[in-house]
């Protein structure tokens, strides 16, 4: 019923345990797909030991000899899904044991939904620092201006959506901002989604995450934002807003991580 597509690149410290969350859900009817993207240490090892040790689940592993991005890389894994529902998971977050099984329940409430997520509980080497609010349940296609309106790591999407949109678009432009320029295609075909109140994922956001955050990639996000307003013919005065994530890039990193984690420490 769930393929999970995750992408894998120099996690060999943390993947063991996102394993071991997916294999402890409550809903036991999925499969996993899992692309190494090129790793330097040994994570790929890792994942090869996981599918020995686990053989009662259902786990391919696919690798790439060079690092091609994670927009390639869940392309490459949505080639040999076979569910009807794609699931995401990042190699150091953990996924709650209800998760998926409280994701499907929705799709069979509102059997129209493409796209469900939910909160995430935010983590580091000191434990749980804060926890994510869902500010739009059902989000209307000018949300997106602002940015991402589903959490991308903890969602499942219906297979025929992601397929009518073609997948990840792949470029320099959309790295680090695959999911939002996802939405945007998905609304953008008329389908839509919902999320969850309730916080079913675990998100590491620790140093290493921090030194992800680069100013390149919040151009990008203003790329998205800027995109958003012309897909979807809203106001030229929202074209404003695509400053934000510039402005938001240029804060110093620890003025940055103060602010951050007082929004999300709730």
């Amino acid at each position: 019923m769930i393929s999970i597509i995750m992408g894998i690149y120099n996690c060999a410290d943390t993947l063991t345990e996102a394993l071991d969350s997916i294999a402890n859900q409550t809903y036991t009817d999925w499969e996993l797909i899992m692309c190494d993207d090129g790793s330097s240490d040994k994570t790929y090892e890792a994942a090869e030991k996981y599918i020995q040790e686990h053989s009662e689940y259902k786990i391919k592993l696919l690798r790439h000899k060079k690092n091609k991005g994670l927009n390639q890389t869940l392309n490459d894994c949505l080639k040999v899904a076979s569910g009807e529902y794609i699931g995401r998971m990042d190699a150091d977050d953990i996924s709650l044991p209800t998760r998926f099984e409280k994701e499907i329940a929705e799709f069979k409430k509102d059997p129209n939904l493409s796209v469900v997520s939910c909160p995430m509980i935010y983590f580091d080497e000191n434990g749980e620092w804060g926890v994510g609010k869902c500010d739009n349940n059902y989000p209307q296609k000018g949300d997106l201006v602002f940015g991402t309106v589903h959490a991308h790591a903890p969602c499942l999407i219906k297979r025929e959506a992601i397929r009518a949109v073609k997948g990840y678009s792949v470029g320099k432009r959309l790295l680090r901002v695959e999911d939002w320029h996802l939405w945007i295609k998905i609304y953008a075909s008329g389908r839509y989604g919902k999320n969850l109140e309730e916080p079913l994922y675990k998100m590491r956001d620790d140093q290493k995450a921090t030194k992800r955050r680069k100013f390149r990639y919040r151009l990008n996000e203003a790329y998205m934002s800027r995109l958003a307003v012309s897909t979807f013919n809203l106001p030229k005065v929202m074209y404003l807003y695509s400053l934000r994530p510039i402005a938001v890039g240029m804060l110093p990193t620890a003025l940055y991580n103060y602010l951050h984690k007082r929004k999300m420490n709730r």
